[in-house]
């Protein structure tokens, strides 16, 4: 009894033990970012998302692991002809993630491969329809291009197209020196053009310069011969003030007509001054002369006569000399 007790006691522990094994090995964590595609007996049944699963054991199955984090495709470089027949290298870049596991999982049979060849027909179809320059020029449209076609041909694999990037543009080698060989003439004719803008306008700030020292000459000449017309109408201005003054001062000193008089014997004797000069004077002038005689030596305004001469002193004969003949006589 006892050892049938035992041997049953063991089988139920074994078949416990089973049981628990085959649970634990059927439990699966799945990770954040990654979906887990599980078939029931070959068929689709669900998508585990991040977190603990239990898959029915032996008749369950996981058939693919998708992660959900953005992906790089890197295409390698490819010969493009353009629309003027010119072949160039070109490679792109796509940046995809996967949306639907599912579509992913049973959309094509190598997603990641159709997508490369899918990248590169749309390159060569977009780069056809350009000639060489645009090409060069047209990175965006390229771009813009490629990813509109490539997220709409791969919805139904699962994949969202983010952003397509073209790397290298290569052209032949001929091309490029050709280019370069134009960069340089065309960089040649900008200098050109700037040295001559620059001599352009430093002719015409000269020019400027000139016209304003000159405005500036012409204004400074201008002010001196005004302040110099202002300075000697002052002075006139101002002597005949004098004058007028002088005038005034003597009429109210009771000596009109005999002053003037003098005044003008005065003015008379200025134009006398100086060598060989003849003096006219007028008979009413010669009688008003006469009549201010008086007048002029009780004021003692300058002398009218003068003194006469002093004899010159007579000179004594010499007695050593008398009866001898001079040398007058001998003239």
């Amino acid at each position: 009894m006892g050892s049938g007790f035992n041997v049953g006691t063991v089988i139920v522990l074994l078949i416990v033990i089973v049981v628990l094994g085959i649970v634990f090995a059927n439990i699966r964590i799945v990770p954040q970012s990654m979906k887990y595609v599980i078939e029931l007996l070959g068929k689709y049944k669900e998508t585990w998302d991040a977190g603990l699963h239990v898959k029915i054991p032996f008749v369950s199955s996981i058939v693919k692991k998708v992660t959900l984090k953005e992906q790089l495709l890197d295409s390698p470089p490819q010969n493009v002809i353009t629309k003027d027949n010119v072949t160039m290298k070109i490679d792109a870049v796509v940046y995809f993630y996967v949306q639907d596991a599912k579509l992913y999982t049973y959309g094509a049979i190598n997603p990641i491969s159709a997508m490369e060849n899918l990248t590169a027909t749309t390159l060569r179809n977009i780069v056809g329809a350009l000639d060489l320059d645009e090409t060069l020029t047209s990175r965006d449209l390229i771009n813009t291009k490629m990813r509109e076609i490539i997220d709409k041909e791969t919805d139904p694999w699962g994949i969202k197209v983010v952003r397509v990037e073209i790397k290298n543009i290569i052209p032949p080698a001929e091309i490029r020196d050709a280019m370069e060989r134009q960069m340089k003439a065309e960089r040649d004719r900008r200098e050109t053009l700037l040295q001559a803008e620059g001599h352009k306008q430093a002719a015409i700030t000269r020019a400027e310069g000139d016209k304003q020292a000159a405005i500036l000459a012409a204004e400074g000449e201008r002010d001196a011969r005004i302040a110099r017309a202002e300075g000697e109408a002052k002075a006139i201005y101002l002597k005949k003030k004098a004058e007028a003054d002088g005038l005034i001062a003597l009429k109210e000193a009771g000596a009109d007509a005999a002053v003037l008089e003098l005044k003008k014997y005065e003015a008379l004797v200025k134009l006398s001054d100086g060598t060989a000069s003849k003096l006219i004077i007028p008979t009413d002038a010669v009688k008003a002369v006469t009549n201010n005689v008086i007048f002029a030596e009780t004021a003692g305004i300058g002398d009218v006569t003068q003194s006469a001469p002093k004899a010159a002193p007579q000179k004594e004969d010499d007695p050593c000399c008398e009866g001898k003949p001079s040398q007058k006589d001998f003239a």
